[in-house]
């Protein structure tokens, strides 16, 4: 992304344009931003083109807000600075243990993963799922690992049936080996979902409404 986009979303933020739409004049974003005015309503335009803000013109000032787009693209940014001045070669995420709904453990027996798996973390999992509800402060950690490379499981198809890739990320629990999954196809922004070759809730007697640490290699 241009930095000069980049730049803008952060003065727009900054204003309160995340969260709600922000009344601002040109002139005003023109301070804001180190520019004319004239080059100001040029960048709302160009921003508006790209699909990073929406705008709302009212009688006297216009109302802009960042979009779901314009925020992800400020998180690539953030993301690359805590990658800079935070990180060393792992992530801690912090959650707590909760129930899913079993279909982890129908999709990782089959076999077309558990070889994929064998040989990208040197393990076959255990057939189910530990998952873990991460929390609501570490969801920016959850962010930045999916912004890493992980190791790719690639998708199949059997009995007329799509099965999708899945992304691992090594990691380990009180220093058991095991690996997060993130399905291609996952609708959760809270929940990870991890694979060992033992059973995790036996092997670490752990329950429903513990909490774990989970150690992300990055």
């Amino acid at each position: 992304m241009d930095e000069k986009y980049t730049f803008a979303l952060r003065k727009i933020a900054l204003l309160g344009g995340i969260d709600d739409y922000i009344a601002v004049s040109s002139r005003e974003l023109g301070e804001a931003l180190e520019m004319s005015q004239q080059s100001a309503s040029k960048r709302i335009l160009e921003l508006l083109e790209k699909k990073y803000i929406t705008r709302d013109l009212g009688a006297r000032k216009q109302r802009i807000k960042l979009t779901s787009e314009g925020i992800e693209e400020l998180k690539k940014e953030y993301n690359e600075y805590r990658r800079i001045f935070e990180l060393s070669d792992h992530i801690v995420l912090h959650g707590t243990v909760k129930s899913g709904m079993g279909e982890g453990g129908y999709y990782i027996c089959q076999n077309d993963y558990m070889e994929q798996f064998n040989n990208v973390l040197g393990f076959r999992p255990y057939e189910g799922t530990l998952n873990v509800h991460v929390d609501k402060e570490d969801i920016g950690k959850l962010d930045l690992i999916k912004g890493t490379t992980g190791h790719m499981i690639d998708g199949f198809n059997k009995e007329g049936r799509s099965f999708g890739g899945v992304t691992a990320y090594k990691a380990k629990i009180r220093n058991v080996d095991c690996a997060i999954v993130i399905p291609e196809r996952s609708h959760y922004r809270d929940i990870i979902e991890i694979v060992c070759q033992y059973h995790l809730r036996r092997t670490l007697s752990i329950n429903d409404g513990d909490r774990v640490d989970v150690r992300v290699e990055i």
